[in-house]
């Protein structure tokens, strides 16, 4: 059976995650079946965004056997918002508070890496913090939209954290340094394919401790305009991803922690961090 057609079923009607893994050989790619702490890897025989991708009939339980990877790959970037919670706007007031204009800024796809990879704390860069962000995964070439007609053009979503080293972003106009490092964009767990983006819960710990306890509802522009301001910009590619911004509550992370970035709906992107 392929995957639209398994989406279209009574079991998955409206909603899928797909996942990336590995069990030590060549990735795969698999829908995520189960509740939360049971979860079942129904393999598939390609890769659903670019093929049909047919159910192989293989079934996978989630275990210590199985490695998770980021869900995608962007063809060539992630498309971010900055200071697209109020509150995180005025909790950095160097920069000040959110302004009617956003701030949009690039990370490479160099950047990526998924659940349980290491964060690795840039040599240049003493406050290094997380932001616990919604990241919206495109699915087809987008160009100029509309926010009515935004959604047509969206895959799915995961949990992301846009690592940022904070000392670089106030000392320096340019945010190459302070964002786009290898290992600062941690996404996953898995893709969802449907989401109700306008109440969902959004929060990070460290170490078990809550550091950001937010809510989509308060974003300053949603979804749909997110997507529609980067594609003015640029054309948005299948596999690109667009963040949607952070609540308040960045804190600094150091060698040895331990990140959690927790999405209602979505599930958990947990990665240790280190410093070599």
């Amino acid at each position: 059976m392929e995957v639209a057609a398994l989406r279209e079923s009574s079991d998955y009607a409206g909603s899928m995650r797909i996942a990336r893994f590995t069990t030590g050989e060549e990735p795969q790619y698999a829908i995520v079946d189960g509740p939360a702490g049971e979860e079942e890897l129904i393999v598939l025989s390609g890769d659903p965004m670019y093929t049909p991708g047919n159910v192989t009939g293989e079934r996978i339980k989630l275990s210590d056997d199985v490695r998770l990877l980021a869900p995608v790959i962007p063809r060539s970037k992630a498309v971010c918002l900055g200071k697209n919670y109020e509150a995180h706007a005025k909790e950095i007031p160097a920069r000040g508070p959110a302004s009617d204009v956003p701030i949009l800024f690039l990370k490479p796809n160099t950047a990526i890496i998924g659940p349980d990879d290491p964060i690795v704390l840039p040599s240049y860069s003493d406050d290094v913090q997380l932001e616990a962000e919604l990241a919206v995964v495109i699915g087809r070439m987008c160009k100029d939209v509309t926010p009515e007609n935004a959604e047509q053009y969206i895959y799915g979503y995961t949990c992301a954290n846009d690592v940022t080293a904070r000392d670089l972003q106030r000392q320096e106009d340019q945010w190459f340094r302070a964002k786009a490092f290898d290992t600062s964009l941690p996404i996953g767990p898995w893709i969802e394919t449907d989401l109700n983006t306008d109440d969902a819960d959004i929060s990070s710990h460290i170490n078990g401790k809550l550091t950001q306890n937010g809510n989509t509802k308060d974003m300053i522009r949603g979804v749909a305009e997110a997507i529609a301001m980067a594609s003015e910009v640029t054309t948005l590619l299948p596999g690109d991803l667009v963040l949607t911004g952070t609540p308040s509550g960045v804190t600094k992370l150091n060698h040895g922690d331990i990140v959690d970035v927790e999405i209602e709906g979505l599930g958990t992107l947990r990665n240790p961090v280190i410093r070599r």
